[in-house]
């Protein structure tokens, strides 16, 4: 008796088990995940997400620190805002001072496997002339000469920090980020490749465009609401005028504005432009006093209109085409 008992259960405790090893094998063999993992990136402002998702495209997921709308030069991030920096892979940053906080946030990051990417690296920089007199005829640093000043940078104004806003310089800053994502996902370093050369054959074609455009009119100088674009400028033999400086300190006196007005009469601008997350109050003033009228202008800081970086590139060169063809 006992032992058909015995023999009763060792056959439920075997039942019990195949039936345990089925289920479990059911849900070992049901299919994983098909979809591609995409690298993290975590930019700080909207000119460096246009470039990271030129070149990565669907491969890349984007996270920007610096809202649209916040100006960039005055942002300081509060710790939620770089909360994605502990689990992001790519850092990019566009550096020459305009993310003062840059070098602070990445120390205080917990993140040892971070690439940290400064986009104005092996870029020809512009130095402001009147940083200093034994640099005024200077326009380019290496990485090496200028990394020690990053600190100094936001408070001197010594180098011009919009890159992004010369085409050419867009070119350098794109390659930087494009090198970083071949770094983490070599796998994909074609796709990448492919991706920068088209992104920099438009950037080419829009260049050579308005070279052509630009040599072409007599009036080289205009005016914008602050010094952002000098990189511009040098691409295109254009000069620049600025109700504000170039990290966007600050109102004019009395006697800034009068050589302004003096300056506007003299060189015939017609039209005064007004970056569009700037207070255009001044440029306003100035307009109304020498009979021009303002533009908006993009710095391409946020995602102003909801249009691409070429988009409002190629908008920002039709404007001052336009007012310096009249």
């Amino acid at each position: 008796m006992f032992k058909k008992l015995a023999v009763l259960l060792l056959c439920l405790v075997t039942i019990i088990s195949l039936s345990a090893c089925s289920n479990n094998e059911a849900k070992t063999s049901t299919p994983e995940k098909t979809t591609e993992s995409k690298v993290k990136v975590s930019v700080t402002f909207n000119a460096m997400k246009e470039f990271a998702e030129a070149v990565g495209r669907d491969k890349i997921e984007v996270s920007t620190i610096i809202p649209d709308g916040a100006e960039a030069h005055d942002f300081e991030p509060k710790a939620q805002d770089l909360a994605a920096l502990s689990s992001t892979e790519i850092f990019v940053y566009s550096g020459l001072g305009m993310e003062s906080w840059v070098d602070e946030a990445i120390q205080s990051v917990n993140n040892p496997n971070l690439i940290i990417v400064n986009a104005s690296e092996g870029a020809d920089i512009i130095i402001r002339e009147s940083s200093s007199d034994e640099h005024e005829d200077e326009h380019e640093e290496s990485e090496d000469e200028h990394e020690e000043d990053e600190h100094d940078e936001h408070d001197h104004g010594k180098y011009d920090p919009h890159l992004w806003l010369g085409l050419k310089e867009a070119q350098t800053q794109a390659k930087n980020i494009k090198d970083a994502l071949i770094n983490v996902d070599s796998d994909n370093k074609d796709y990448y490749e492919k991706n920068f050369d088209e992104f920099t054959s438009q950037l080419e074609g829009l260049y050579n465009e308005y070279k052509e455009k630009f040599q072409s009119v007599n009036k080289k100088s205009f005016v914008t609401g602050h010094a952002a674009f000098g990189y511009l400028c040098r691409d295109f033999g254009l000069v620049q005028n600025s109700v504000r400086d170039i990290f966007a300190d600050g109102e004019p006196s009395a006697q800034q504005l009068a050589e302004l007005v003096e300056y506007c009469r003299e060189n015939n601008v017609t039209t005064i432009f007004a970056e569009e997350m700037a207070s255009p109050a001044v440029s306003e003033t100035l307009a109304n006093e020498v009979g021009a009228k303002v533009e908006t202008i993009y710095t391409m800081e946020s995602n102003e209109d909801n249009k691409t970086y070429l988009e409002r590139m190629t908008e920002n060169l039709e404007k001052i085409y336009d007012s310096l063809s009249k």
